[in-house]
């Protein structure tokens, strides 16, 4: 499992400004249910791991991102076949997928869907009437609001899907 968290990444280090790979100081990952819930475990999953970093004070910001993407993963990248029943059992293989990694002067949250689709509805660049309505491309404001920057990248290899990232500037 470790070898795909850092092919999955790798297109992720590469969009980002050079960083030396073994100054990662921190890396935490957690699956999420194909359930609206998984939001709020997202976000205690992301309160917990910057506490543990000493990152408190960034909570809110990281948080209101995570929950962002997340509920954009589970929103449109997941296809309704995917969404597990109530009391379903194990965890489906295309399911969403929240990761954490911090250096010394960022943090990374990353968020890993089963969708080739590009990300964006009415914050992607071509604007057509259909998809400009409020709702759809509200989350990617917030997290450009929010953030440091965004981007996302297809998977390659084996895996299928996207990642959508967020880049936050730690000040130390």
């Amino acid at each position: 499992m470790g070898t795909n968290g850092s092919t999955m990444l790798e297109p992720l280090r590469q969009g980002l400004p050079p960083v030396d790979p073994t100054a990662v100081s921190g890396s935490a990952s957690c699956a999420l249910p194909a359930r609206f819930e998984a939001v709020r475990g997202a976000r205690s999953f992301t309160r917990s791991t910057l506490s543990q970093w000493g990152l408190d004070d960034r909570f809110d910001d990281v948080a209101l991102v995570v929950s962002e993407l997340v509920t954009n993963a589970l929103r449109h990248a997941l296809p309704e076949d995917t969404r597990p029943a109530t009391g379903g059992a194990g965890e489906p293989e295309a399911s969403v997928r929240l990761h954490l990694m911090r250096w010394s002067t960022r943090l990374v949250c990353a968020v890993r869907d089963p969708s080739e689709d590009r990300p964006g509805g009415s914050f992607a660049p071509e604007r057509t009437q259909e998809n400009c309505d409020l709702e759809s491309g509200r989350g990617l404001f917030l997290v450009d609001a929010y953030s440091d920057g965004w981007g996302w990248h297809p998977l390659a290899g084996r895996l299928t899907g996207k990642v959508v990232w967020a880049l936050f500037m730690l000040h130390e």
